[in-house]
Formats: structure tokens, C-alpha cells, sequence
């Protein structure tokens, strides 16, 4: 729900004078218009491999990488070693040659570095992570340890995109301990200017304060790339509160300050955590009416791969049919047109006034203290709203008993007892692990009254 004092976009231009239509020409699409109206550079910019119909690339400005614009993220990967090693030889196989990891993400590091040392080393690039945001490895040393170990694991002797993880998300006062008054990042610094970090970066979430920062000091730092979320929803809608919760910036103030510094985008989270890939049927029937081959996530990689400051796209793919439709989307990608712009942007004006809660599924939260499969109920919840379940309507309307016992029992299937909403003790030690900066407490109660 938006604040009080927050005024509806579409009244606000009404009260102008303005239509919607006219609207989404001048606030949504007048990014994109700098390479619509281009063109031989915007072809140019979108060819595959040679021209030859293959794998999207593009050229990173810094180094001259050739980077496939589809990115494979290594968070969310099936259980066995041979699933994984398959998953990479089709995606290298098929043009696809980032792949993005992270100590936080489990034994990813380790599995990643197996199935890819199979492959030449030049055939792909490799992203971690310093991802120090527990307290008790802030310091240097132990820091320092995380950065030697993502080495070990990944078994090679440099890194291609080495980041900063989850930066801003508590401020400044949580930045400056872990990086600035350690001395972490001007270590980092002159790792890449030893060669083993090849291109320096940050991925970033939440408090725009700590992103404005770091782009402001890039004449001092020199960021090679920037990773940050940017969806067709959070293009305008982030910081409106998409679900209830406020961030600082939409994506396109975090995508436009970036082109201007001439810093390029890794962009996460192109399906805002799936949401995008299973959004209502209402949005998507509008969408199959265009382009009736397409699913949800096609559109919504379509727009992301449309704009011309992406460097790579991660998707976090945990199956083979994933990556199959992704490679497909992407060789080569299919530029959004103005009017297909202008859907999108339609849609992602309804969808901001959908009650979803804003989960991504990146699990930083789990595990729960009290065992709650936080990410779960999120996702049970969601799919209801999508589905038009919830919100349920007055008690005292005749369907209301119907519709609440659908729900229930839904619920009972989909979540296991164990990891229900109501073993929630608001311990709120959730609270400062969420990137998307959700009071978790505060949703698991709302699904709990749900459940009455």
C-alpha cells in the first residue's frame, strides 16, 4: 500500500492535462530513445557472435570483453555436480560465458569451479563476491581469508568481475566498517592493478545514499561495472513502495547515473524473483495477444537485453529448460519496440498496485532462527494475489468463507507445518539480512490472520 500522501501518477497527469498514453512517451520511453533513434549503432550493439545470428554480446568499455549479454547466476543450482556440469556445457556451448557466484551462496564457489575448469580458461569469465557482511568477518584479515578462498575454490589464479556484495542496504555506517576504515577496498584496488582482479565492481541494494557515494568517487576508484536490480517494474515503481516496502531509487535513476558516468550495468533480479515470470493473467493475456510465442520472462529479459548500458543479464537458472528458453531469448535478443515499451510500462503500472510482497527468493534471510521457510510463505502469498485469491474480500460477503478456505488449504499443501508463518517470534534477526528491506515480521503476521 502506498502512504497516504503519495498521489496517483495517472491523477497527477490527468490534473495536468496529460494522457496515459502521452504520459508513457514522455516518462517511460524517452530513456530508450537514445539508441531507437540510432539505429546502425543499436544493430551494431545487438549482434551476435560474427553477425551470425548467435549468442548477444557485449563489448565491456573498460577491457574489451566480449561478454554474452545473457549471464549464467550460480545461486540457485540443481543438487548434483552433474546436473550443474551439464547446465554450464550447454550454456558455454551455446555463447553463454559469464558466470556469477558469491561466497554467500552456499557451495556454489566450489561447484562452479569444477564445472568450469573443464573448459578453457578463456572461454569464460568468472564473478564473486566480498561478501563480508556478517560482523565477524569485517575485518581485514578475516576479509582477506574470504578473497584468498573464493581463489581456492574457484581454482584459478584471477578473477574477471570481482564485487563488493550487497552494498548499501544498512548505509553508510554499515559501508565504512566493512570497507573503508579496514582498508579492504584500496586492497581490493590494487588487486586489480596487480591483475588478479581483472574488473572491479559492487552490487548493490537499498540505501541510495551509499550508491550515490561510490559513483561520485568513481574518478577515484575507477568502478569497472556496477550490478544492480532493474526490472520493467522497478524501472519506475521501486521506490513507490511495490508491496509495501519503500527503496531509495527506482532503476532508472540508478541505470541513468550510471550511463552518465560511462560506468556499465550487470543488471540482477531482470524477473524481480520470479514475480515477473508468473505475473497475473490479466497482464499476461495482454502480453500473448502481441506475441503469442512469448512467455512473461521472455518479455521481461527483452526489456532489460533492450537497454543499451547492460553489460550481462544474470539469470539464476536452476533447471535445463530454464536456460534452454534463455538462450533462445537471447541468440539473439529481439529489441523491444516503442509500443512493446509502452505495454510494459502499462503493465508494470497495474502490477504496482497488486498487494505482492517484494521477495526475490535470494534466501539471505534463511535460515530462520525458528525454522519459518521465509521465502516460501512469500512465494505461497504472492501466487495467491496473482491468482486473484487474495485480497479476500469483507467477511460479510457471501464468497468470503469460500475463498479463505481455498487459501488455507493451498497453504497446508504448499508450506510445511514445520515452516509455517506462525512459528514466526518476530526475533527480527531477518530484518537485517533482507536486501529488499521487507518487515518480514510484520508479512508473517499478515499471512497468519490470513489463516485465522
Amino acid at each position: 500500500m502506498k502512504e497516504p500522501n503519495d498521489m496517483n501518477r495517472r491523477k497527477f497527469l490527468k490534473q495536468l492535462g496529460i494522457g496515459t498514453a502521452s504520459a508513457i512517451g514522455l516518462m517511460v520511453l524517452e530513456p530508450l530513445r537514445a539508441f531507437a533513434d540510432e539505429p546502425s549503432h543499436a544493430a551494431k550493439r545487438m549482434q551476435g557472435p560474427l553477425g551470425d545470428g548467435g549468442m548477444t554480446y557485449r563489448v565491456n568499455h573498460h577491457s574489451g570483453d566480449k561478454v554474452s549479454l545473457l549471464g549464467f547466476g550460480m545461486m540457485r543450482l540443481p543438487r548434483s555436480q552433474e546436473e550443474v556440469n551439464k547446465m554450464v556445457d550447454y550454456a558455454i556451448e551455446h555463447g553463454v560465458n559469464y558466470f556469477d557466484t558469491a561466497p554467500a551462496y552456499g557451495n556454489s564457489e566450489d561447484v562452479t569451479g569444477i564445472a568450469l575448469k573443464r573448459h578453457p580458461r578463456e572461454s569464460y569469465y568468472i564473478a564473486t563476491k566480498m561478501s563480508n557482511q556478517r560482523r565477524n568477518v569485517q575485518s581485514f584479515e578475516e576479509s582477506k581469508k574470504m578473497y584468498e578462498r573464493s581463489f581456492k575454490r574457484l581454482q584459478v589464479d584471477y578473477i574477471d568481475y570481482y564485487l563488493m556484495h550487497s552494498i548499501g542496504g544498512s548505509g553508510m555506517d554499515d559501508f565504512r566498517p566493512r570497507f573503508i576504515d579496514n582498508g579492504l577496498l584500496d586492497f581490493l584496488v590494487s588487486e586489480r592493478k596487480a591483475g588478479r582482479i581483472r574488473n572491479l565492481g559492487f552490487s548493490y541494494h537499498g540505501n541510495v545514499e551509499v550508491f550515490d557515494w561510490l559513483i561520485d568517487h568513481n574518478d577515484e576508484y575507477h568502478w569497472d561495472f556496477v550490478q544492480i536490480e532493474l526490472n520493467y517494474v522497478d524501472w519506475r515503481h521501486a521506490s513507490l513502495g511495490n508491496g509495501g516496502w519503500k527503496k531509495d531509487a527506482d532503476a532508472e535513476y540508478l541505470y541513468n547515473k550510471l550511463e552518465k558516468a560511462g560506468i556499465q550495468a550487470v543488471v540482477m533480479e531482470p524477473l524481480l524473483g520470479g514475480r515477473l515470470a508468473k505475473i497475473p493473467e490479466e497482464f499476461s493475456d495482454q502480453l500473448k495477444a502481441v506475441r503469442p510465442q512469448d512467455t512473461p520472462a521472455t518479455w521481461a529479459f527483452r526489456w532489460v537485453g533492450s537497454l543499451p548500458n547492460i553489460l550481462t543479464t544474470l539469470s539464476g537458472m536452476s533447471a535445463m529448460a530454464h536456460l534452454e528458453e534463455n538462450v533462445r531469448t537471447f541468440s539473439p535478443l529481439d529489441p523491444c519496440t516503442e509500443q512493446e515499451n509502452a505495454l510494459l510500462a502499462r503493465i508494470a503500472d497495474g502490477m504496482s498496485g497488486y498487494p505482492t510482497i517484494p521477495c526475490t527468493a535470494c534466501r539471505y534471510c534463511m535460515p530462520c532462527p525458528y525454522d519459518v521457510d521465509i521465502p516460501g510463505n512469500f512465494a505461497y502469498y504472492n501466487d495467491a494475489v496473482n491468482k486473484k485469491l487474495l485480497p479476500l474480500p469483507d467477511k460479510s460477503s457471501p464468497d468470503y468463507a469460500k475463498r479463505a478456505a481455498e487459501f488455507k488449504k493451498g497453504y497446508k499443501k504448499a508450506i510445511d507445518k514445520k515452516a509455517w508463518a506462525d512459528k514466526c517470534m518476530d526475533c527480527e534477526e531477518c530484518l537485517k539480512k533482507c536486501p529488499q528491506q521487507i518487515r518480514i515480521p510484520n508479512q508473517m503476521e499478515r499471512i497468519v490472520e490470513l489463516l485465522g
